[in-house]
Protein backbone atom coordinates (compact mmCIF):
# COMPACT_ATOMS: atom_id res chain seq x y z
CA UNK A 1 0.00 0.00 0.00
CA UNK A 2 2.53 2.49 0.89
CA UNK A 3 4.87 1.19 -2.38
CA UNK A 4 1.48 2.20 -4.26
CA UNK A 5 1.32 5.55 -2.70
CA UNK A 6 5.04 6.45 -3.50
CA UNK A 7 4.79 5.12 -7.06
CA UNK A 8 1.45 7.75 -7.90
CA UNK A 9 3.56 10.49 -6.30
CA UNK A 10 6.12 10.29 -8.47
CA UNK A 11 4.22 10.34 -11.51
CA UNK A 12 2.42 13.27 -10.51
CA UNK A 13 5.85 15.06 -9.95
CA UNK A 14 7.36 13.97 -13.61
CA UNK A 15 4.07 15.00 -14.91
CA UNK A 16 4.48 18.45 -12.63
CA UNK A 17 7.95 18.77 -13.92
CA UNK A 18 7.04 18.13 -17.72
CA UNK A 19 4.15 20.56 -17.58
CA UNK A 20 6.47 23.32 -15.69
CA UNK A 21 9.15 23.00 -18.49
CA UNK A 22 6.13 23.23 -21.54
CA UNK A 23 5.22 26.04 -20.17
CA UNK A 24 8.72 27.41 -19.38
CA UNK A 25 9.13 26.43 -23.28
CA UNK A 26 6.22 28.43 -24.39
CA UNK A 27 6.60 31.54 -22.21
CA UNK A 28 10.58 31.56 -23.56
CA UNK A 29 8.79 31.10 -26.93
CA UNK A 30 5.97 34.22 -26.15
CA UNK A 31 8.59 36.30 -25.08
CA UNK A 32 11.30 36.17 -27.76
CA UNK A 33 8.63 36.43 -30.44
CA UNK A 34 7.54 39.58 -28.35
CA UNK A 35 10.61 41.48 -27.55
CA UNK A 36 12.77 40.19 -30.41
CA UNK A 37 10.44 38.94 -33.70
CA UNK A 38 8.05 42.26 -33.24
CA UNK A 39 9.12 44.18 -35.84
CA UNK A 40 9.57 41.20 -38.18
CA UNK A 41 5.51 39.55 -37.76
CA UNK A 42 4.06 43.34 -37.62
CA UNK A 43 5.92 43.79 -41.16
CA UNK A 44 4.04 40.41 -42.14
CA UNK A 45 0.99 41.58 -40.73
CA UNK A 46 1.54 44.79 -42.34
CA UNK A 47 1.94 43.80 -45.80
CA UNK A 48 -1.01 40.97 -45.70
CA UNK A 49 -3.05 43.79 -44.69
CA UNK A 50 -1.82 46.77 -47.17
CA UNK A 51 -3.05 46.86 -50.59
CA UNK A 52 0.02 48.88 -52.07
CA UNK A 53 -0.93 51.25 -55.55
CA UNK A 54 1.83 53.09 -57.53
CA UNK A 55 2.47 56.23 -58.04
CA UNK A 56 4.11 56.56 -61.39
CA UNK A 57 7.34 59.25 -61.29
CA UNK A 58 7.64 62.10 -63.99
CA UNK A 59 9.67 61.16 -66.95
CA UNK A 60 12.79 63.64 -67.06
CA UNK A 61 12.92 66.36 -69.55
CA UNK A 62 14.66 66.20 -72.94
CA UNK A 63 15.86 70.08 -74.02
CA UNK A 64 17.56 71.33 -77.10
CA UNK A 65 21.45 72.70 -76.70
CA UNK A 66 19.19 75.99 -76.07
CA UNK A 67 17.05 74.67 -73.44
CA UNK A 68 14.09 74.46 -75.66
CA UNK A 69 11.25 71.38 -74.73
CA UNK A 70 11.92 68.67 -77.15
CA UNK A 71 9.77 66.17 -74.36
CA UNK A 72 7.99 66.60 -71.85
CA UNK A 73 4.83 65.22 -70.06
CA UNK A 74 1.24 65.26 -69.96
CA UNK A 75 -0.95 64.69 -66.62
CA UNK A 76 -3.50 61.83 -67.60
CA UNK A 77 -4.98 59.27 -65.33
CA UNK A 78 -4.72 55.11 -65.10
CA UNK A 79 -8.52 53.72 -64.04
CA UNK A 80 -8.10 49.79 -62.02
CA UNK A 81 -10.63 48.41 -59.83
CA UNK A 82 -10.27 46.37 -57.04
CA UNK A 83 -13.00 43.29 -56.98
CA UNK A 84 -13.23 42.65 -53.34
CA UNK A 85 -14.19 46.21 -52.94
CA UNK A 86 -16.69 46.74 -55.94
CA UNK A 87 -20.70 46.57 -54.23
CA UNK A 88 -22.48 47.95 -57.53
CA UNK A 89 -21.38 45.84 -60.42
CA UNK A 90 -23.90 46.91 -63.22
CA UNK A 91 -23.39 50.37 -62.12
CA UNK A 92 -19.67 50.15 -62.50
CA UNK A 93 -19.33 48.47 -66.02
CA UNK A 94 -22.04 50.87 -67.23
CA UNK A 95 -20.11 54.17 -66.25
CA UNK A 96 -16.98 53.26 -67.24
CA UNK A 97 -17.60 51.74 -70.16
CA UNK A 98 -19.07 54.47 -70.96
CA UNK A 99 -16.50 57.41 -69.79
CA UNK A 100 -13.71 55.55 -71.13
CA UNK A 101 -15.15 54.42 -74.63
CA UNK A 102 -14.89 50.67 -74.04
CA UNK A 103 -16.89 48.26 -74.81
CA UNK A 104 -19.51 46.50 -71.84
CA UNK A 105 -18.07 43.30 -72.36
CA UNK A 106 -14.67 43.94 -71.94
CA UNK A 107 -14.98 46.60 -68.86
CA UNK A 108 -17.25 43.58 -67.23
CA UNK A 109 -15.03 41.15 -68.01
CA UNK A 110 -11.91 43.45 -66.21
CA UNK A 111 -14.75 44.16 -63.63
CA UNK A 112 -15.70 40.27 -62.79
CA UNK A 113 -12.03 39.38 -63.09
CA UNK A 114 -11.26 37.98 -59.43
CA UNK A 115 -7.81 39.74 -58.71
CA UNK A 116 -5.91 42.04 -56.07
CA UNK A 117 -6.51 45.11 -59.03
CA UNK A 118 -7.20 45.36 -62.65
CA UNK A 119 -5.77 48.08 -64.94
CA UNK A 120 -9.29 49.27 -66.88
CA UNK A 121 -7.01 51.87 -69.25
CA UNK A 122 -4.14 54.07 -68.67
CA UNK A 123 -3.28 57.20 -70.35
CA UNK A 124 -7.19 58.66 -69.55
CA UNK A 125 -7.41 62.46 -69.90
CA UNK A 126 -7.53 63.92 -66.59
CA UNK A 127 -11.02 65.78 -67.08
CA UNK A 128 -12.07 62.30 -67.62
CA UNK A 129 -10.52 60.63 -64.66
CA UNK A 130 -12.11 63.64 -62.35
CA UNK A 131 -15.69 62.54 -63.44
CA UNK A 132 -14.97 59.21 -62.52
CA UNK A 133 -13.80 60.38 -59.28
CA UNK A 134 -16.40 62.52 -58.25
CA UNK A 135 -18.65 59.62 -58.72
CA UNK A 136 -17.42 57.38 -55.56
CA UNK A 137 -17.46 54.46 -56.94
CA UNK A 138 -16.88 51.92 -54.75
CA UNK A 139 -13.69 49.49 -55.73
CA UNK A 140 -12.89 51.79 -58.70
CA UNK A 141 -9.81 53.87 -58.33
CA UNK A 142 -8.47 56.90 -60.00
CA UNK A 143 -4.20 57.28 -59.65
CA UNK A 144 -2.31 59.95 -61.49
CA UNK A 145 0.31 58.67 -64.06
CA UNK A 146 1.79 60.83 -66.91
CA UNK A 147 2.18 60.43 -70.88
CA UNK A 148 4.81 61.31 -72.96
CA UNK A 149 4.19 64.95 -75.29
CA UNK A 150 6.38 65.84 -77.92
CA UNK A 151 5.85 69.81 -78.28
CA UNK A 152 6.97 70.01 -82.33
CA UNK A 153 5.17 66.45 -83.36
CA UNK A 154 7.19 65.02 -86.08
CA UNK A 155 10.54 66.90 -85.05
CA UNK A 156 13.55 64.94 -85.24
CA UNK A 157 11.26 61.79 -84.67
CA UNK A 158 13.80 58.88 -85.92
CA UNK A 159 16.44 60.27 -83.49
CA UNK A 160 14.12 61.35 -79.98
CA UNK A 161 12.03 58.23 -80.33
CA UNK A 162 9.12 57.55 -78.11
CA UNK A 163 7.37 55.96 -75.41
CA UNK A 164 5.02 53.00 -75.13
CA UNK A 165 1.82 53.39 -72.81
CA UNK A 166 3.90 52.38 -69.81
CA UNK A 167 6.13 55.10 -70.25
CA UNK A 168 8.94 53.26 -70.98
CA UNK A 169 11.63 54.11 -73.83
CA UNK A 170 10.69 52.17 -77.32
CA UNK A 171 13.17 53.54 -79.75
CA UNK A 172 15.64 56.73 -80.03
CA UNK A 173 16.84 58.13 -77.48
CA UNK A 174 14.24 57.71 -75.27
CA UNK A 175 15.55 54.20 -75.35
CA UNK A 176 19.13 55.06 -74.92
CA UNK A 177 18.82 57.44 -71.80
CA UNK A 178 16.08 54.85 -70.20
CA UNK A 179 18.02 55.09 -66.80
CA UNK A 180 18.55 58.79 -66.66
CA UNK A 181 14.87 59.55 -67.87
CA UNK A 182 12.90 57.09 -65.79
CA UNK A 183 13.24 57.93 -62.43
CA UNK A 184 11.50 55.98 -59.31
CA UNK A 185 8.21 54.84 -58.85
CA UNK A 186 6.50 55.73 -55.66
CA UNK A 187 3.60 54.37 -53.71
CA UNK A 188 0.43 54.41 -51.64
CA UNK A 189 -0.34 51.88 -49.19
CA UNK A 190 -3.53 51.46 -47.75
CA UNK A 191 -5.43 49.25 -44.56
CA UNK A 192 -8.01 46.68 -45.76
CA UNK A 193 -9.51 43.84 -43.65
CA UNK A 194 -9.24 40.49 -44.15
CA UNK A 195 -11.55 40.26 -47.48
CA UNK A 196 -9.01 43.06 -48.77
CA UNK A 197 -11.78 46.31 -48.38
CA UNK A 198 -10.17 48.95 -47.10
CA UNK A 199 -10.58 50.17 -43.82
CA UNK A 200 -12.58 53.71 -43.68
CA UNK A 201 -10.34 56.56 -42.18
CA UNK A 202 -7.33 54.63 -41.78
CA UNK A 203 -4.43 56.51 -42.35
CA UNK A 204 -2.51 55.90 -45.54
CA UNK A 205 0.90 55.28 -46.00
CA UNK A 206 2.83 57.09 -49.05
CA UNK A 207 6.39 57.08 -50.80
CA UNK A 208 6.63 59.62 -52.78
CA UNK A 209 8.16 59.04 -56.15
CA UNK A 210 11.57 60.08 -57.84
CA UNK A 211 10.97 61.98 -61.06
CA UNK A 212 13.53 61.07 -63.66
CA UNK A 213 16.36 63.82 -64.59
CA UNK A 214 16.17 66.08 -67.77
CA UNK A 215 18.50 65.31 -70.51
CA UNK A 216 20.40 68.14 -72.92
CA UNK A 217 20.78 67.39 -76.43
CA UNK A 218 23.19 69.02 -78.84
CA UNK A 219 20.47 69.20 -81.40
CA UNK A 220 19.02 72.57 -82.26
CA UNK A 221 15.81 72.91 -83.09
CA UNK A 222 16.05 76.34 -85.26
CA UNK A 223 19.08 73.99 -87.48
CA UNK A 224 16.68 70.91 -87.18
CA UNK A 225 13.92 73.09 -88.52
CA UNK A 226 16.36 74.30 -90.87
CA UNK A 227 16.91 71.23 -92.29
CA UNK A 228 13.63 69.50 -92.48
CA UNK A 229 12.46 72.29 -94.42
CA UNK A 230 15.21 72.42 -97.22
CA UNK A 231 14.89 68.53 -97.10
CA UNK A 232 11.13 68.50 -97.71
CA UNK A 233 11.31 71.05 -100.20
CA UNK A 234 13.50 69.17 -102.40
CA UNK A 235 11.74 65.80 -101.64
CA UNK A 236 8.52 67.44 -102.89
CA UNK A 237 10.37 68.98 -106.03
CA UNK A 238 12.17 66.00 -106.92
CA UNK A 239 9.30 63.37 -106.06
CA UNK A 240 12.19 61.25 -103.60
CA UNK A 241 11.18 58.46 -101.80
CA UNK A 242 13.16 59.61 -99.04
CA UNK A 243 15.98 62.54 -98.12
CA UNK A 244 18.09 62.22 -95.44
CA UNK A 245 20.48 64.99 -93.94
CA UNK A 246 22.85 65.09 -90.75
CA UNK A 247 24.92 68.57 -89.51
CA UNK A 248 27.25 68.20 -87.08
CA UNK A 249 30.26 69.95 -85.50
CA UNK A 250 33.46 68.48 -87.03
CA UNK A 251 35.45 69.45 -84.45
CA UNK A 252 33.73 67.41 -81.28
CA UNK A 253 31.04 65.41 -82.89
CA UNK A 254 28.06 67.27 -81.48
CA UNK A 255 25.05 66.59 -83.70
CA UNK A 256 22.87 69.57 -84.31
CA UNK A 257 20.66 68.40 -86.84
CA UNK A 258 18.98 64.79 -88.44
CA UNK A 259 16.84 64.51 -90.78
CA UNK A 260 15.14 61.37 -92.24
CA UNK A 261 11.88 62.24 -94.29
CA UNK A 262 9.14 60.72 -94.23
CA UNK A 263 9.26 61.61 -90.62
CA UNK A 264 6.62 60.43 -88.42
CA UNK A 265 4.26 62.02 -85.43
CA UNK A 266 5.67 61.35 -82.01
CA UNK A 267 2.42 61.88 -80.22
CA UNK A 268 0.94 58.87 -82.87
CA UNK A 269 3.99 56.82 -83.47
CA UNK A 270 1.81 53.40 -84.13
CA UNK A 271 -0.29 55.57 -87.31
CA UNK A 272 1.01 55.32 -90.78
CA UNK A 273 2.79 58.81 -92.07
CA UNK A 274 1.03 57.33 -95.37
CA UNK A 275 -2.21 58.25 -93.86
CA UNK A 276 -3.39 55.23 -94.13
CA UNK A 277 -7.05 53.76 -92.42
CA UNK A 278 -5.37 49.91 -92.55
CA UNK A 279 -4.05 48.84 -89.08
CA UNK A 280 -0.44 48.78 -89.53
CA UNK A 281 1.87 45.90 -89.07
CA UNK A 282 5.04 45.86 -87.13
CA UNK A 283 7.00 45.64 -90.08
CA UNK A 284 5.30 48.63 -91.73
CA UNK A 285 6.33 50.35 -87.98
CA UNK A 286 9.80 49.08 -87.77
CA UNK A 287 10.14 50.95 -91.26
CA UNK A 288 8.42 54.02 -90.28
CA UNK A 289 10.57 54.54 -87.29
CA UNK A 290 13.87 53.23 -88.68
CA UNK A 291 16.58 55.65 -89.24
CA UNK A 292 18.58 55.35 -92.50
CA UNK A 293 21.31 57.84 -91.14
CA UNK A 294 22.44 55.26 -88.90
CA UNK A 295 20.28 52.25 -89.45
CA UNK A 296 21.31 51.65 -93.26
CA UNK A 297 24.18 51.35 -95.31
CA UNK A 298 25.01 52.47 -99.14
CA UNK A 299 27.52 53.00 -101.83
CA UNK A 300 28.53 56.61 -100.78
CA UNK A 301 30.00 56.78 -104.78
CA UNK A 302 31.95 60.41 -105.18
CA UNK A 303 31.56 61.85 -101.37
CA UNK A 304 34.12 58.98 -100.44
CA UNK A 305 36.99 60.52 -103.03
CA UNK A 306 37.68 62.72 -100.11
CA UNK A 307 38.66 59.65 -98.19
CA UNK A 308 40.78 58.06 -100.72
CA UNK A 309 42.26 61.82 -101.74
CA UNK A 310 43.47 62.11 -97.98
CA UNK A 311 45.04 58.29 -97.52
CA UNK A 312 46.96 59.12 -101.18
CA UNK A 313 48.15 62.75 -99.91
CA UNK A 314 48.99 61.56 -96.03
CA UNK A 315 51.01 58.31 -97.82
CA UNK A 316 53.06 60.65 -100.25
CA UNK A 317 52.06 58.60 -103.37
CA UNK A 318 50.17 61.53 -104.56
CA UNK A 319 50.83 65.55 -105.02
CA UNK A 320 48.19 68.21 -105.83
CA UNK A 321 50.52 68.98 -109.17
CA UNK A 322 50.94 65.52 -110.25
CA UNK A 323 49.30 65.38 -113.71
CA UNK A 324 46.94 62.89 -115.11
CA UNK A 325 44.82 61.84 -118.34
CA UNK A 326 41.51 61.45 -118.37
CA UNK A 327 39.92 59.86 -121.88
CA UNK A 328 36.73 59.09 -120.57
CA UNK A 329 37.39 55.52 -119.40
CA UNK A 330 39.72 52.96 -117.71
CA UNK A 331 40.18 49.85 -118.70
CA UNK A 332 40.84 47.72 -115.52
CA UNK A 333 41.56 43.80 -116.25
CA UNK A 334 38.16 43.24 -118.77
CA UNK A 335 36.38 45.73 -117.27
CA UNK A 336 35.80 49.35 -119.07
CA UNK A 337 35.02 51.63 -115.80
CA UNK A 338 33.67 55.10 -117.07
CA UNK A 339 33.83 58.75 -115.79
CA UNK A 340 30.81 60.67 -115.42
CA UNK A 341 32.13 62.98 -118.41
CA UNK A 342 32.02 61.03 -121.30
CA UNK A 343 34.76 62.88 -124.00
CA UNK A 344 37.12 62.52 -120.49
CA UNK A 345 38.61 65.65 -119.11
CA UNK A 346 42.14 65.48 -120.69
CA UNK A 347 45.15 66.09 -118.82
CA UNK A 348 44.51 67.49 -115.74
CA UNK A 349 46.58 67.99 -112.00
CA UNK A 350 45.43 66.08 -109.53
CA UNK A 351 43.53 68.95 -107.88
CA UNK A 352 41.72 69.47 -110.85
CA UNK A 353 40.56 65.86 -110.67
CA UNK A 354 39.13 66.35 -107.02
CA UNK A 355 37.94 69.25 -108.64
CA UNK A 356 36.06 67.61 -111.28
CA UNK A 357 35.31 64.44 -109.63
CA UNK A 358 36.81 62.20 -112.07
CA UNK A 359 36.86 58.44 -111.63
CA UNK A 360 40.10 57.86 -113.56
CA UNK A 361 42.34 59.99 -111.71
CA UNK A 362 41.18 58.24 -109.05
CA UNK A 363 41.34 54.77 -109.80
CA UNK A 364 44.95 55.59 -110.79
CA UNK A 365 45.42 56.82 -107.37
CA UNK A 366 43.81 54.19 -105.88
CA UNK A 367 46.76 51.75 -107.91
CA UNK A 368 49.67 54.00 -106.39
CA UNK A 369 47.94 53.47 -102.85
CA UNK A 370 47.33 49.13 -103.30
CA UNK A 371 45.03 47.40 -101.18
CA UNK A 372 46.82 47.03 -97.53
CA UNK A 373 47.61 51.00 -97.57
CA UNK A 374 43.71 51.93 -98.51
CA UNK A 375 42.34 49.38 -95.45
CA UNK A 376 45.14 51.12 -93.41
CA UNK A 377 43.54 54.32 -93.82
CA UNK A 378 40.25 53.57 -93.85
CA UNK A 379 40.65 51.72 -90.32
CA UNK A 380 42.26 55.00 -89.05
CA UNK A 381 39.41 56.99 -90.21
CA UNK A 382 37.05 54.44 -88.46
CA UNK A 383 35.54 53.06 -91.46
CA UNK A 384 35.50 49.54 -89.84
CA UNK A 385 33.44 50.22 -86.53
CA UNK A 386 30.41 51.74 -85.99
CA UNK A 387 30.88 55.31 -84.68
CA UNK A 388 29.35 55.01 -81.20
CA UNK A 389 26.57 57.40 -81.84
CA UNK A 390 23.94 57.19 -78.72
CA UNK A 391 21.40 55.82 -81.05
CA UNK A 392 20.49 52.06 -80.77
CA UNK A 393 20.84 49.74 -84.04
CA UNK A 394 23.68 51.27 -85.79
CA UNK A 395 24.50 49.45 -88.71
CA UNK A 396 27.91 49.12 -89.94
CA UNK A 397 30.21 49.24 -92.79
CA UNK A 398 30.04 46.31 -95.80
CA UNK A 399 34.15 45.47 -96.73
CA UNK A 400 35.75 43.11 -99.05
CA UNK A 401 38.20 40.40 -96.97
CA UNK A 402 41.62 42.02 -98.03
CA UNK A 403 42.87 39.42 -99.55
CA UNK A 404 39.70 39.43 -102.28
CA UNK A 405 40.58 42.82 -103.46
CA UNK A 406 42.17 42.44 -106.85
CA UNK A 407 42.77 45.84 -109.31
CA UNK A 408 38.95 45.75 -110.41
CA UNK A 409 37.78 46.04 -106.81
CA UNK A 410 40.52 48.48 -105.56
CA UNK A 411 39.48 50.83 -108.46
CA UNK A 412 35.52 50.89 -107.58
CA UNK A 413 36.64 51.44 -103.78
CA UNK A 414 38.78 54.27 -105.10
CA UNK A 415 35.93 56.35 -105.83
CA UNK A 416 33.44 54.60 -103.57
CA UNK A 417 31.62 51.73 -105.49
CA UNK A 418 31.40 47.73 -104.08
CA UNK A 419 31.46 48.32 -100.52
CA UNK A 420 28.90 50.17 -98.00
CA UNK A 421 28.99 52.20 -95.04
CA UNK A 422 25.94 54.45 -93.37
CA UNK A 423 26.09 58.02 -93.53
CA UNK A 424 27.45 58.92 -90.61
CA UNK A 425 30.34 56.94 -91.17
CA UNK A 426 31.25 59.05 -94.16
CA UNK A 427 30.59 62.22 -91.88
CA UNK A 428 32.71 60.99 -88.76
CA UNK A 429 35.64 60.13 -91.48
CA UNK A 430 35.22 63.80 -93.23
CA UNK A 431 35.40 65.39 -90.16
CA UNK A 432 38.73 63.91 -89.26
CA UNK A 433 39.88 65.01 -92.68
CA UNK A 434 38.97 68.48 -92.02
CA UNK A 435 39.34 68.86 -88.40
CA UNK A 436 43.28 68.03 -88.38
CA UNK A 437 43.06 64.33 -87.86
CA UNK A 438 40.83 63.69 -84.68
CA UNK A 439 38.42 60.87 -85.28
CA UNK A 440 35.60 62.17 -83.03
CA UNK A 441 32.43 60.39 -81.84
CA UNK A 442 29.35 61.76 -82.63
CA UNK A 443 26.74 62.28 -80.69
CA UNK A 444 23.67 63.59 -79.56
CA UNK A 445 23.77 63.60 -75.44
CA UNK A 446 25.56 66.35 -73.45
CA UNK A 447 24.81 66.34 -69.69
CA UNK A 448 22.03 64.84 -67.73
CA UNK A 449 20.63 67.09 -65.09
CA UNK A 450 18.82 66.37 -61.70
CA UNK A 451 16.27 69.52 -61.40
CA UNK A 452 15.84 68.73 -58.16
CA UNK A 453 19.05 68.87 -56.70
CA UNK A 454 20.63 71.32 -59.71
CA UNK A 455 23.31 68.13 -59.75
CA UNK A 456 24.64 67.64 -63.03
CA UNK A 457 26.65 65.18 -65.24
CA UNK A 458 28.32 65.86 -67.99
CA UNK A 459 28.92 63.54 -70.87
CA UNK A 460 32.23 62.49 -71.97
CA UNK A 461 33.15 60.94 -76.05
CA UNK A 462 36.17 59.33 -76.90
CA UNK A 463 38.31 61.03 -79.35
CA UNK A 464 41.21 59.65 -81.31
CA UNK A 465 44.48 61.71 -82.98
CA UNK A 466 46.33 60.57 -86.21
CA UNK A 467 43.50 59.82 -88.24
CA UNK A 468 45.67 61.91 -91.38
CA UNK A 469 48.58 64.40 -90.69
CA UNK A 470 47.51 68.14 -89.83
CA UNK A 471 49.56 68.90 -93.32
CA UNK A 472 46.98 67.11 -95.06
CA UNK A 473 43.89 67.83 -93.33
CA UNK A 474 45.18 71.94 -94.36
CA UNK A 475 45.72 70.79 -97.87
CA UNK A 476 42.25 68.51 -98.49
CA UNK A 477 40.87 71.77 -96.57
CA UNK A 478 42.45 73.83 -99.39
CA UNK A 479 41.33 71.17 -102.41
CA UNK A 480 37.76 70.79 -100.90
CA UNK A 481 36.83 74.55 -100.85
CA UNK A 482 38.10 74.64 -104.55
CA UNK A 483 35.63 71.84 -105.49
CA UNK A 484 32.75 74.19 -104.61
CA UNK A 485 34.69 77.47 -105.45
CA UNK A 486 35.31 76.06 -109.06
CA UNK A 487 34.50 72.49 -109.32
CA UNK A 488 31.28 69.94 -109.65
CA UNK A 489 29.86 71.31 -105.88
CA UNK A 490 29.60 75.11 -107.42
CA UNK A 491 25.99 74.83 -106.69
CA UNK A 492 26.46 75.53 -102.98
CA UNK A 493 28.96 78.04 -102.92
CA UNK A 494 27.54 81.49 -101.33
CA UNK A 495 28.99 84.43 -101.60
CA UNK A 496 30.97 86.46 -98.59
CA UNK A 497 31.43 82.58 -97.16
CA UNK A 498 34.18 79.71 -97.62
CA UNK A 499 32.75 76.62 -98.05
CA UNK A 500 34.31 73.06 -99.01
CA UNK A 501 32.66 70.03 -100.21
CA UNK A 502 32.31 66.81 -102.71
CA UNK A 503 29.10 65.78 -104.59
CA UNK A 504 28.27 62.45 -105.40
CA UNK A 505 26.01 60.69 -107.13
CA UNK A 506 26.05 56.68 -106.22
CA UNK A 507 24.28 54.00 -108.30
CA UNK A 508 21.84 51.60 -106.20
CA UNK A 509 22.05 47.63 -106.11
CA UNK A 510 21.00 46.33 -108.69
CA UNK A 511 22.10 48.70 -111.19
CA UNK A 512 20.43 47.31 -114.16
CA UNK A 513 17.82 49.28 -112.08
CA UNK A 514 19.17 52.47 -112.46
CA UNK A 515 18.17 54.16 -109.28
CA UNK A 516 20.36 56.55 -107.55
CA UNK A 517 21.21 58.73 -104.96
CA UNK A 518 22.54 62.06 -105.29
CA UNK A 519 24.34 63.65 -102.39
CA UNK A 520 26.40 65.85 -100.93
CA UNK A 521 29.14 66.63 -98.56
CA UNK A 522 30.02 70.14 -97.11
CA UNK A 523 31.51 72.11 -94.64
CA UNK A 524 32.41 75.91 -93.62
CA UNK A 525 33.84 77.87 -93.17
CA UNK A 526 36.32 75.87 -94.78
CA UNK A 527 39.18 77.23 -93.50
CA UNK A 528 37.74 76.20 -89.46
CA UNK A 529 35.13 74.49 -89.96
CA UNK A 530 32.65 74.43 -87.26
CA UNK A 531 29.67 72.64 -89.41
CA UNK A 532 29.64 70.01 -91.68
CA UNK A 533 26.53 68.47 -93.21
CA UNK A 534 25.51 65.16 -95.61
CA UNK A 535 22.51 65.62 -97.72
CA UNK A 536 20.85 62.00 -99.47
CA UNK A 537 18.25 62.60 -102.08
CA UNK A 538 17.27 58.98 -102.54
CA UNK A 539 15.88 57.96 -106.12
CA UNK A 540 14.82 61.29 -107.37
CA UNK A 541 13.12 61.44 -111.23
CA UNK A 542 14.43 63.56 -113.56
CA UNK A 543 17.90 64.72 -113.24
CA UNK A 544 19.83 63.27 -110.60
CA UNK A 545 23.32 64.24 -109.87
CA UNK A 546 24.81 64.83 -106.86
CA UNK A 547 26.10 68.62 -108.01
CA UNK A 548 23.19 69.61 -109.70
CA UNK A 549 20.08 68.67 -107.17
CA UNK A 550 21.66 67.64 -103.61
CA UNK A 551 24.32 71.01 -103.28
CA UNK A 552 21.83 73.64 -103.88
CA UNK A 553 19.91 71.74 -100.66
CA UNK A 554 23.31 72.23 -98.54
CA UNK A 555 23.36 75.96 -99.70
CA UNK A 556 20.07 76.51 -98.61
CA UNK A 557 20.59 75.18 -95.43
CA UNK A 558 24.08 76.94 -94.68
CA UNK A 559 22.52 80.13 -95.93
CA UNK A 560 20.08 79.97 -92.78
CA UNK A 561 22.63 78.51 -90.71
CA UNK A 562 26.04 80.18 -90.78
CA UNK A 563 24.81 83.68 -89.76
CA UNK A 564 22.61 82.06 -87.10
CA UNK A 565 25.79 80.16 -85.73
CA UNK A 566 27.60 83.44 -85.94
CA UNK A 567 29.81 82.83 -88.61
CA UNK A 568 30.72 86.29 -90.33
CA UNK A 569 30.39 86.99 -94.47
CA UNK A 570 34.07 87.61 -95.97
CA UNK A 571 34.32 90.02 -98.88
CA UNK A 572 37.34 90.66 -100.38
CA UNK A 573 37.82 94.10 -102.21
CA UNK A 574 38.35 93.68 -106.17
CA UNK A 575 41.05 96.01 -107.93
CA UNK A 576 40.25 97.58 -110.77
CA UNK A 577 42.24 96.44 -114.23
CA UNK A 578 43.16 99.18 -116.38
Amino acid sequence: MGRCKTYHRKKCLFLFLFLLALLLILAGRLIYLMLFQNEHYSKLALDLHQRERQIKAARGIIYDRNGVKLASNSQVCTISVIHSQITEAEKVIDFLSEKLSLSKEEVKKKVEKVSSREKIKSNVKKEIADEIREAHLDGVKVDEDYKRYYPFGTLASKVLGFCGSDNQGIVGLEVTYEDILSGEPGKILTLTDYKGIEIENAAEERVEPIDGKSLYLSIDVNIQKYAEQASQKVMKQKEAIGVSMILLNPQNGEIYAMVDLPEYDLNDPFTLTEGSTLTATQDQLNQMWRNSCINDTYEPGSTFKIVTAAAALSEGVVSLTDQFSCPGFRIVEDRRIRCHKAGGHGTESFKEGVMNSCNPVFMDVGARLGASNTYQYWRKLGLFETTGVDVPGEAGSIMHKLENIKAVELATMSFGQSFQITPLQLLRAASAVVNGGRLVTPHFGIKAVDELTGKEEVFSYTEKNGAVSEETSNIMKEVLEAVVSEGTGKNAAIEGYRIGGKTATSQKLPRSEHKYISSFLGFAPADNPIIMGIVLIDEPTGIYYGGTIAAPVMKEVFENVLPYLGVKEEYVEKTEEN
